[in-house]
């Protein structure tokens, strides 16, 4: 297993990689949807956030949502057909930033030892953050899609770690790397 600092390096990869996949793009490219029954870009943006708070908050530490207004809409058990109304790239933004943060601070007192089980918390948190690094990949590979593909930009780099491969065309932070 990764150690849980280098993990949460690799967490910052993925967000970053994330970031250089749609900073460049406008508001309206961001919330475009290629057909009725696809997401935009913000959708998977937010949804990313809103996977990694819900995995935090039910496998470590219970805590309310940053955002309960995106809650509903960014949980992929809502349709493709109801996820047009998407908020401000801002509110996005903010959403996606300040759930990073509440993984940094969980995961930092799970590395430090500053939780009442420890152990247990640190191979969880081993799991959760491998989780949802490929998630955050996952999604960047449906928005390079619409990116590239749809809008027409050319793609950034994949990220540069020895702990990242492709699988079936999607990037993976391998577990035992």
């Amino acid at each position: 297993m990764h150690d849980l600092t280098a993990l949460l390096h690799e967490y910052d990869r993925a967000r970053a990689y994330t970031d250089d996949l749609w900073r460049d793009l406008t508001p309206d490219e961001v919330t475009w949807r290629p057909h009725e029954d696809s997401s935009a870009i913000g959708w998977h943006l937010g949804h990313q956030a809103h996977v990694a708070h819900f995995m935090v908050r039910n496998l470590t530490a219970a805590e309310p949502s940053p955002d309960p207004g995106l809650d509903g809409l960014m949980d992929s058990a809502n349709p493709e057909k109801f996820r047009g109304a998407l908020p401000t790239v801002e509110r996005l933004t903010a959403f996606r930033d300040t759930v990073a943060e509440r993984v940094h601070a969980r995961i930092g007192a799970i590395a430090s030892g500053d939780v009442g089980a420890p152990g247990q918390l640190a191979v969880v948190g081993n799991l959760l953050l491998t989780a949802l690094i490929n998630h955050e990949y996952q999604h960047d590979q449906w928005i390079s899609e619409v990116r590239a593909g749809d809008l027409g930009h050319a793609l950034p780099p994949d990220p540069a770690s020895d702990r990242l491969s492709r699988i079936d065309g999607y990037l993976v932070l391998t577990p035992y790397a």
